[in-house]
């Protein structure tokens, strides 16, 4: 019965002193009770001698851990390889190992097991543990021991350490081949498939994608096409202009803005009221023209702004005083020039009036005006209707003071095109719809005096409101 252990792989513990050997059985002697090891093992290291023979008073603990039963009937090479799991011995029964009636009667112990490796045959299986590691190579000088203590593997160590290590892990993963094979177009191209497939919106391309962030003016809903061109007028001008936002505003003629105030006059909207309304846009343009509210805090009142008026005796002339006043009133020094004259329209008399009752400076000479450097002249001396204006001495002084003084110019309501203009402009503010301005008006900015729809459509005008939320617009030429 001993001849049929022989070949087989087993693990035998001689105690502490003597440590663990692990080899392949070549002899077992019954009489002697010896047990001969071929190339063993000592502690996971390999013995420098072939073969070691152990005494069973030295042998503490015998596993087995692979049996090769040899077949008498067969042929001498012939044999069958039968895994198993280690058989412990008891101590001090030594001989039991060589009693056996047979290998099938060996039964696994708790925590030891057989792992197939993929690619060899049923019969082939690996033992992780250290002596298999070990077992790699003849010339491995240090193997693995994998948390094995006194040849015993601890069911949680074998759990955590008793897979077989890789040799490929040493191997460096080569990143740069493997993201040649992802091929992203195809990739792409499956997934919008299979999303049109399923009814789910496609990513499209790049210009047909849908912001996923969006501005804090801009819908997320999904509205009608935006139609810039909302206001259309019966006689448009030479000029077009556009808001910030890409509204269409068409400029007018002289005639077709007379009649358009007159029309609005006639339902309630009076020339008062637009003095006033247009007083108030021109004065929240100059204040921010000024500074705004870092200018105009308690802490510079040191600081106040001068802002000169060059008014005309006409209706022009009665809105620069109306804006006058208003600045006056938010603590700007005011100069406000108007030549004398005998008489003059009402609307100039009582704006004249409540001007002179604020802190503001009212002269009719050149001479009295500053003569260092205001900061904003605003100009209010061009006429629509009487361009002789321009002749008179002192217009063109009043010209070649504002031209001469190196502040900025706000023109008010300036005239169109076919009219010179004798102050060189920086900003030009006309009133509900523009003219056809020339170059010289600078950039041109709109406001709102509060013309109904109503109106704008007796005379022919298609108006959607171009200012949104505010009364003073910047224009762009198209």
């Amino acid at each position: 019965m001993a001849a049929d252990w022989l070949g087989s792989l087993v693990s035998i513990n001689c105690g502490p002193t003597l440590g663990v050997y692990q080899g392949e059985v070549v002899s077992v002697d019954q009489s002697s009770q010896t047990i001969s090891l071929r190339q063993p093992f000592h502690n996971g290291v390999k013995c420098p001698v072939p073969e070691v023979t152990f005494s069973a008073i030295d042998i503490k603990e015998l596993k087995i851990l692979d049996i090769t039963i040899g077949n008498a009937k067969n042929s001498s090479s012939a044999s069958t390889k039968v895994s198993s799991a280690p058989v412990a011995v008891p101590k001090g029964d030594p001989r039991s190992a060589a009693n056996l009636n047979s290998p099938q009667d060996c039964s696994k112990s708790q925590g030891e097991r057989h792992v197939d490796i993929p690619g060899q045959p049923k019969g082939f299986r690996r033992r992780h543990n250290s002596w298999s590691s070990s077992s790699k190579g003849a010339n491995q000088a240090t193997p693995k021991k994998n948390g094995v203590k006194n040849g015993q593997m601890k069911p949680r160590d074998d759990e955590c350490f008793g897979e077989a290590t890789d040799d490929a892990v040493d191997a460096d993963f080569d990143f740069e081949g493997n993201l040649a094979l992802f091929d992203k177009a195809a990739v792409f191209s499956e997934i919008d498939i299979s999303e049109r497939r399923n009814g789910a919106r496609s990513r499209g391309t790049p210009l047909d994608q849908t912001p996923t962030r969006y501005r804090h003016d801009e819908n997320i809903l999904e509205a009608k096409p935006v139609v810039y061109r909302q206001i259309t007028v019966p006689q448009p001008g030479a000029k077009e202009y556009c808001t910030d936002s890409g509204l269409v505003v068409p400029s007018i003629s002289y005639e077709l803005h007379q009649r358009l105030l007159s029309i609005a006059e006639r339902h309630g909207l009076s020339l008062e009221r637009r003095l006033e309304m247009t007083g108030v846009c021109a004065t929240q343009m100059a204040l921010t023209l000024l500074g705004g509210p870092n200018r105009f805090t308690p802490k510079n009142l040191h600081q106040r702004p001068t802002v000169a008026l060059m008014c005309g005796p006409h209706v022009q002339g009665a809105q620069g005083i109306s804006c006058g006043r208003h600045l006056a009133n938010h603590e700007v020094e005011v100069v406000m020039f108007l030549p004398n004259f005998v008489k003059m329209l009402d609307c100039v008399t009582s704006e004249v009036t409540l001007f002179n009752k604020t802190s503001g400076k009212q002269v009719s000479s050149i001479k009295d005006l500053p003569d260092t450097p205001v900061d904003l002249i605003i100009n209010c001396l061009d006429c629509h209707e009487n361009t002789f204006l321009m002749d008179q001495p002192w217009y063109r002084a009043a010209a070649d003071w504002a031209n001469q003084n190196r502040a900025p110019v706000l023109s008010l309501d300036p005239p169109g095109s076919g009219q010179g203009h004798a102050v060189e402009a920086k900003w030009s503010l006309s009133l509900c719809l523009p003219f056809s301005l020339a170059e010289g008006a600078g950039r041109v900015y709109l406001c709102d005096i509060g013309i109904p729809r109503q109106v704008f459509k007796e005379v022919g005008i298609k108006y959607i409101c171009p200012f949104g939320c505010k009364f003073v617009i910047p224009l762009h030429s198209a």
